[in-house]
């Protein structure tokens, strides 16, 4: 069976809007000052550089959210037809991708611009956040009956 592309993108859409009230949380609010300051001790500046980001530099990151929520249900929809419909399906997907995340930004905490007690924290976030985002890009997401 065919993926349902409409579908693939309202449930990327959904996905995408929980990636970004999960990321204004994280970065916005929670781990805010956190980040500042373990920037400005990587470099001093950087991190009041960052705390003040214009607004080209927030639409891409929005736009960003939006894309990694199309890519978890396009991927859902790929694997749906192997491990089924499903929950289950949505977290293996999400798990997909936050293995992928985890290893792309060792980096930051290997160079020392993040601690690695921020690092995990913002892995267990990025964890939780992709989950929801896939599970309810999932829940939107079926497939055509007709074909």
């Amino acid at each position: 069976m065919a993926i349902n592309n409409s579908k693939v993108l309202l449930g990327g859409l959904a996905a995408g809007v929980v990636m970004n009230v999960v990321d204004y949380l994280a970065n916005g609010v929670i781990f805010a000052e956190r980040m500042t300051a373990e920037a400005n001790a990587f470099k001093p500046g950087l991190g009041d550089m960052m705390a003040q980001m214009d607004g080209k530099a927030l639409t891409g990151l929005i736009i960003m959210d939006f894309i990694v929520g199309g890519l978890l249900v396009w991927t859902y929809a790929a694997m749906r037809p192997r491990f089924g419909p499903g929950v289950k399906t949505a977290v293996y997907t999400a798990l997909v991708f936050w293995i992928f995340g985890a290893i792309m930004t060792t980096g930051y905490m290997q160079m020392g611009l993040t601690s690695t007690g921020l690092w995990m924290s913002f892995a267990v976030v990025y964890l939780v956040a992709l989950v929801l985002a896939s599970i309810v890009g999932a829940w939107v997401y079926k497939e055509d009956s007709t074909a």
